[in-house]
């Protein structure tokens, strides 16, 4: 199948950018028969991915044209002191304004924020980025519960395999998800993670911030979701006052305590959802909800379902939708 007029997907690469970063929507592009895809680099020549892997380029990024139809920028790893080319976020800043639509993969969200083209947005970046970027980008509403966040023309995704999900909503959203969920079975993959769901490690499952302080609240939240976690006996907790605790918060998680409280919650009554039959009140009152209400609204924010639907999709009764959250008007 020739790729359709106008669906031009330009990538941006550069030395250190992620190879999964890159190899993974590329793959599911290139399946889906309905997009010309051109890698561009700063000046035009190969690079050399996080791994020594060199790979070739089309173009150089100021001979891109615009305005372009979708623009994608790769990541580069989380490690300390790795930022792209200041030609790359100049560039992307030139080329984003008019594109139709733009997306990032993992850290590509911060090359978005530095090119100011995530002002006033949601977005989602790596796990261990997501402090970063919201400390050094306080207009960006950062989400650190889904894999896949989309504000208006503009998607931005989580870690390596969340590009395929963002690559899969972008051929749902295009060319309809039947297509999607055909590139998706060559893949040996799933269209839809389940109500969209969050991450694990957005959900304290995965390495925990380095605090001892923010520790000792984590490791209360997890271990008793249904506690009372207030403000209040959270910072009494960690021996903080209430202000700090929030900042800690914010710079370690990128997250307010409340926030990080309710995904706790979110993911414990995922758990129960999965594997038992208990019913929606008796899943709320177990997971700290103080009713059914309550779950059903914390699941629209954090999952973009309710448990009930939540719980029919991932017993394989419901299929639809492509794994992205979509902005509330």
């Amino acid at each position: 199948m020739a790729a359709d007029d106008g669906r031009e997907v330009f990538l941006v690469v550069y030395d250190g950018a992620v190879l999964m970063d890159v190899a993974g929507p590329l793959q599911v592009l290139s399946g889906s028969g309905g997009y010309r895809t051109r890698l561009v680099s700063p000046d035009g020549r190969p690079v050399r991915t996080d791994v020594g892997v060199r790979m070739g380029v089309d173009l150089a990024l100021p001979e891109v044209r615009t305005p372009v139809d979708t623009l994608m920028v790769a990541g580069c790893p989380t490690t300390a002191g790795n930022r792209p080319p200041t030609t790359v976020v100049e560039q992307v800043r030139r080329i984003g304004r008019s594109a139709r639509r733009v997306a990032s993969v993992r850290t590509g969200a911060l090359v978005l924020a530095e090119a100011g083209l995530l002002e006033g947005r949601r977005a989602r970046t790596h796990w261990a980025a997501c402090g970063d970027l919201a400390a050094r980008f306080p207009s960006v509403v950062v989400r650190p519960d889904a894999v896949c966040v989309r504000d208006g023309p503009h998607l931005t995704s989580a870690g390596m395999t969340a590009g395929i999900d963002l690559a899969l909503a972008l051929v749902a959203e295009d060319f309809g998800v039947d297509r999607a969920r055909t590139v998706a079975r060559h893949l040996v993959g799933s269209l839809h993670r389940p109500g969209s769901q969050a991450q694990r490690d957005s959900a304290g499952v995965g390495p925990a911030p380095g605090g001892p302080v923010l520790r000792r609240v984590l490791d209360a939240i997890e271990t008793q979701p249904s506690a009372e976690h207030t403000l209040a006996t959270m910072a009494a907790r960690a021996a903080v006052s209430e202000r700090q605790l929030t900042r800690l918060f914010r710079r370690e998680l990128g997250t307010t305590p409340a926030r990080y409280v309710e995904l706790i919650r979110v993911h414990a009554a995922r758990e129960l959802l999965e594997t038992g039959d208990a019913g929606v009140t008796s899943v709320a009152r177990l997971c700290g909800f103080g009713s059914a209400e309550t779950m059903r609204r914390a699941f629209l924010r954090v999952a973009g379902v309710t448990p009930t639907t939540y719980r029919r999709r991932f017993r394989g009764q419901e299929v639809h939708g492509a794994g992205v959250r979509r902005r509330q008007p």
